[in-house]
Formats: C-alpha cells, sequence, structure tokens
C-alpha cells in the first residue's frame, strides 16, 4: 500500500491560504480518481478540489471554516499498490462561486510536521527596524511577537507569516469567571453559537481590513427626484412593454458615470503598501447585492458604454448570479467605484464601507415625498440622499463635494443625462 499526500494547490492570483469551506469526504471513505475532495474559499470564490487518485481517506488536514496556506498537507489517501510514500498537489477546479456553503460536522486533523522556532534576531532593514507586511505586523502584535527577536525567511530579510507560525501567543493573565445563577444558566443554555465560515467570514475579514486602512470620510447630499422619476415613468410606459422596465439604478449609473469623466480621482484603487494609485479610463463599476450568504459585489464592466436598457439587463443579470451562487470570479472583481444602494430600505442616511482597495463609494438612500419650497410655496417633492464615502488619503473633501453636486445636476435635470 502507498500513503499518498495530497497538498492544498496554489490557486494563483497570488494567494497564499485559503478556508475550508465544506469537506466531501470523511476518514474511512474510499473515493475515486476526481472525485472532490473539499471545498475552498478565496476572497474571490469558492474553489472544488478533486482527488488526483482512487484509495482510502487516511486524515483530514483541518475543521471546516480552518485557514490553510498553500502547500499545506490537505489530505492523506491510501492507495493499492507498492512505493514509496508521495505527495502530490491536487489541480484546483473553479466553478461559479458558491454563495450558499453548508459546514459539516469538524473532521479530525492529523498532527502536521513541526514549525521552526524563533532564533536571534538578523538581516533586519535599515536602522535595525524588521521588514515585514502590514497584515504580518499586525499578526505579530496580536501574538505578543518581538519581531526583532525573529529570523526573517523572506526575500531581502522579510519577515513572512510562516515566521510567526510556530511562536506560542503570550497568554493573557486568568480572570476567575463569576458563578452564574440557575436562571442565567439557562438563558445561556438557550443561545444559539455559530462559527462564522464561508463568504460570512470573507466579508467580515473585507469589511474589518477596509476600515483599518482606509480613512474614512463621508458626504451626504440631498437629491431632488422628482423630474427624473417622471422621465422613468415615461420610459417605461413607451419602451418597458418590449425593452423591459427601469429601476433608477440605471439612471443613476448613467450620472455617475459621467461625473466621473471629470473627477477620475474617484475611479481608482490604491495600492497602500506600494504606494501606488492606479486612476482607470473605465468605469468598472461595483453593484452591491445582498444575497442569503451575504453582500456581494457583481462589476459592471465598461458601465460608461453601456444605455439604459443594457444596463439595466446587466445589473438584473449579475443580481441573479450573485443570488443564485453562479457568480464567477471575473463577475466579482476588478471594480473602480463601487455602487450600494437596500432600495426601499435605504433609510435617510448611511455611511457605506469602501469596498478596498477601492477610494469611493456612491450610496444610495431611498426616495420619500417631502415638503419643500419652491418658488415661495410648499410643495411636495420626491427626495433622496447620497450618502457617499471617499478614501481620505486620495480624495480631498472639496473633491468628493464637487464629484457628487455633479451627480446631482444632472439627476436633477435628466436632460443632462442625454447631451454630450
Amino acid at each position: 500500500m502507498t500513503i499518498h499526500t495530497i497538498k492544498m494547490p496554489d490557486i494563483g492570483e497570488g494567494i497564499v491560504e485559503v478556508e475550508v469551506v465544506a469537506w466531501r469526504v470523511q476518514v474511512g471513505d474510499l473515493i475515486s480518481e476526481d472525485q472532490i475532495l473539499a471545498d475552498v474559499m478565496t476572497d474571490k470564490a469558492t474553489v472544488e478540489i478533486p482527488s488526483p487518485v482512487h484509495g482510502k481517506v487516511l486524515a483530514l488536514g483541518g475543521e471546516a471554516g480552518e485557514v490553510m496556506r498553500v502547500g499545506a498537507e490537505l489530505v492523506r489517501i491510501e492507495v493499492a499498490g507498492e512505493g514509496a510514500a508521495a505527495v502530490i498537489e491536487a489541480a484546483p477546479v473553479v466553478p461559479p462561486l458558491a454563495a450558499t456553503v453548508v459546514a459539516p460536522a469538524p473532521a479530525p486533523a492529523f498532527a502536521l510536521a513541526p514549525r521552526p522556532t524563533p532564533h536571534s534576531p538578523q538581516d533586519l532593514g535599515l536602522g535595525g527596524k524588521p521588514i515585514a507586511s502590514p497584515s504580518v505586523r499586525r499578526r505579530a502584535w496580536e501574538l505578543g511577537i518581538d519581531l526583532t527577536q525573529l529570523r526573517p525567511s523572506g526575500t531581502g530579510g522579510r519577515i513572512m507569516h510562516a515566521d510567526l507560525d510556530g511562536i506560542k501567543p503570550q497568554p493573557l493573565p486568568a480572570v476567575a469567571a463569576p458563578t452564574p445563577t440557575p436562571a442565567v444558566r439557562q438563558a445561556m443554555a438557550a443561545d444559539e453559537v455559530i462559527k462564522i465560515t464561508g463568504l460570512r467570514r470573507k466579508i467580515a475579514q473585507k469589511m474589518q481590513e477596509s476600515k483599518r486602512r482606509i480613512p474614512h470620510f463621508s458626504y451626504v447630499e440631498e437629491v431632488d427626484v422628482t423630474e427624473l422619476e417622471a422621465l422613468r415613468e415615461q420610459l417605461n410606459s413607451r419602451w418597458g412593454g418590449t425593452r423591459g422596465k427601469l429601476t433608477v439604478l440605471p439612471l443613476l449609473v448613467r450620472a455617475i458615470t459621467r461625473a466621473v469623466a471629470d473627477f477620475p480621482q474617484v475611479n481608482a484603487r490604491l495600492d497602500d503598501e506600494a504606494g501606488v494609485l492606479t486612476r482607470y479610463r473605465d468605469v468598472h463599476l461595483g453593484v452591491a447585492a445582498q444575497t442569503d450568504a451575504g453582500l456581494m459585489v457583481p462589476v459592471l464592466r465598461h458601465a460608461q458604454n453601456l444605455d439604459l436598457w443594457s444596463c439595466a439587463a446587466e445589473i438584473k443579470r449579475l443580481a441573479e448570479v450573485a443570488r443564485t451562487g453562479r457568480a464567477t470570479r471575473d463577475e466579482l472583481s476588478g471594480s473602480t467605484l463601487t455602487l450600494s444602494s437596500l432600495g426601499a430600505l435605504g433609510g435617510i442616511v448611511s455611511t457605506p464601507v469602501i469596498n478596498h482597495p477601492e477610494v469611493a463609494i456612491v450610496g444610495v438612500n431611498k426616495i420619500v415625498e417631502r415638503p419643500m419650497m419652491r418658488g415661495g410655496l410648499v410643495v411636495g417633492r420626491l427626495m433622496m440622499n447620497l450618502s457617499s464615502s471617499f478614501d481620505h488619503r486620495v480624495v480631498d473633501g472639496m473633491v468628493a463635494a464637487q464629484f457628487i453636486q455633479a451627480v446631482r445636476a444632472q439627476l436633477e435635470s435628466p436632460a443632462l443625462l442625454f447631451v454630450d
């Protein structure tokens, strides 16, 4: 019999670690070649890992919800026949993103090889300061590790995540917990404890990273959309039966993309580690969509080139594939600016979180009828707030205000949406 060790494959795009979302096999299962072993999730999509051999599962490399590094031992399989133990890297299968995943019962993990222990400091950066990425520094801080006491293994003396793996975190001082009363124990027994895994975990990490890295500031502007709604009703009355009904979103997309032409600062992505800002000519607009598994942001490619009805059709298609878990990695990546709307639940004001590494997000609140002064008279008008957030490192307050005012001008005088 031969023992084959299946390693976590390199999924590409510079990904160094993935989360095990669900195991498709258990210890003791007899499996066939190309049978799916596990579903793993990157920050882009869910990937299926197939078995390159047939045999019997001896051990699994971790539990559902555990984050594993590329190259780590994933599964050990016993294969009929004689020969030495082999290490195999499985080829990942990249299906459309599974928006909803079910985590099975945790599987037993096998013991991995011990990690290297820390060494005396050497090969530090200029001035004795250790070289490490922000994520490594944050992890070291959380573990209570002094980076100057580590021997870096990365190129040019850079400290890597692997250098921290074998070091035990500094224990927190023990605090005696009070003994709960019978009533408290009964209430605690009724509580539901849910492990954060899969897409929900990725969303949490993405939001935390965005708020940690980006100095947000928000700008809210009131927009009179009475004329815009009248235009939308006219368009739907005339062409809705043949071209499809328009929501307010395609009109918003058109106003935003036209305003971007004069304010390219907001249609950009910032690589803060490299110190590089990339401004984009085309607007690849992320349109936030709520799904049962959490918030997803499919991308409306080349939004500035779409007419109202093709824009509406593509928004509808992207929302559908996101909700049904059929969105691909390409459809969920590469946005340069994001539009977020909660529709009728949009509230009065919101403070949307920027979709890192973008530098701006336009938030849309609900449309309500309010009394307004016009020509000395109090009249009912349809009003909507735009609540938008910007990266203050890149977008100045005046630029943000001017950009939103440009969007507002087109929405309040919708004829401008069709004038070049």
